[in-house]
């Protein structure tokens, strides 16, 4: 019964969604004034296909990560977020729990930077959100799945990064995402798939091992905001990267710019005009 009425209430939640209130074209030909189900599985994260078995309860766990994208997607209150997890058979998170919501206000102030691009992790440095222009930018996140999420694991493991590093900044970045996971690990004690994801951290990869059990600060300087991109079809794009924290949700925002007239911020703007058409056809 619960399977049935979590995906009756995706269904008629989607329905209410206006898409233009989520950045969807909303186009001439749209019979329905909410969100078709491929856009709402795009938005979540999900393939159109499980969010179809979701609505018709034919997928019968969702998983707590699921229930959450989908609660993002849908801009759901905290009292419909709630429910939303009861009925895909999960308790909501607590306070003991890593956050991974981002709320109305936070999810406005993306909605203004929707050119711009943008990558939310939570405070375990794993992804909430990535926009299309940051896709564009950086290469499609959508495929993600487990700890391809986080970004601890993709540097300590050396997965494939746009982003230009030497051999010594490399080492520093990584020192730091160490270092403020383990400050997360101390505020959130409780947290069972944080454990998790630092036990699968520590066998899958010696160099997180020993940047775990150093004797390392707390926390490391970053030298520069700078970063540098080798985009596959424009080249190196030289970008200011300013990383936000959101204090009360334990949220990390990177936002990446250029100086207006430069020949950064041409190649960024064609990377993006270039980088979104194609993660649309």
């Amino acid at each position: 019964m619960e399977a049935w009425e979590f995906g009756r209430t995706v269904r008629r939640w989607r329905d209410r969604v206006a898409p233009e209130a989520v950045g969807v074209p909303a186009g001439r030909r749209r019979r329905a004034s909410g969100l078709r189900r491929e856009e709402l599985a795009g938005l979540a994260g999900i393939s159109a296909d499980y969010l179809t078995r979701l609505e018709q309860g034919r997928a019968t766990a969702p998983s707590a990560q699921v229930v959450e994208s989908l609660a993002r997607a849908l801009r759901l209150s905290d009292t419909e977020r709630d429910l939303l997890f009861r009925l895909a058979g999960h308790a909501a998170p607590g306070p003991d729990v890593v956050p991974s919501r981002i709320p109305p206000s936070v999810q406005r102030l993306l909605d203004r930077l929707s050119n711009t691009p943008v990558v939310v992790y939570d405070a375990s440095w794993t992804l909430v959100l990535a926009n299309a222009p940051y896709d564009a930018l950086m290469g499609d996140t959508t495929a993600w799945r487990g700890l391809a999420r986080n970004a601890v694991w993709r540097n300590v493991t050396g997965l494939p990064s746009r982003v230009v590093h030497t051999a010594q900044e490399q080492a520093e970045h990584e020192a730091r995402l160490v270092a403020d996971l383990r400050l997360t690990a101390s505020r959130y004690p409780a947290d069972h798939a944080l454990r998790r994801l630092i036990a699968d951290l520590t066998a899958g990869s010696p160099r997180f091992a020993e940047l775990w059990d150093a004797d390392t600060p707390t926390s490391l300087p970053d030298p520069s905001r700078r970063k540098t991109v080798d985009h596959p079809a424009v080249g190196r794009i030289t970008l200011d990267c300013d990383t936000l924290l959101v204090a009360l949700d334990d949220l990390r925002v990177s936002v990446y710019t250029a100086e207006p007239g430069t020949e950064d911020a041409d190649r960024l703007a064609l990377a993006v005009v270039l980088g979104t058409q194609s993660l649309t056809l």
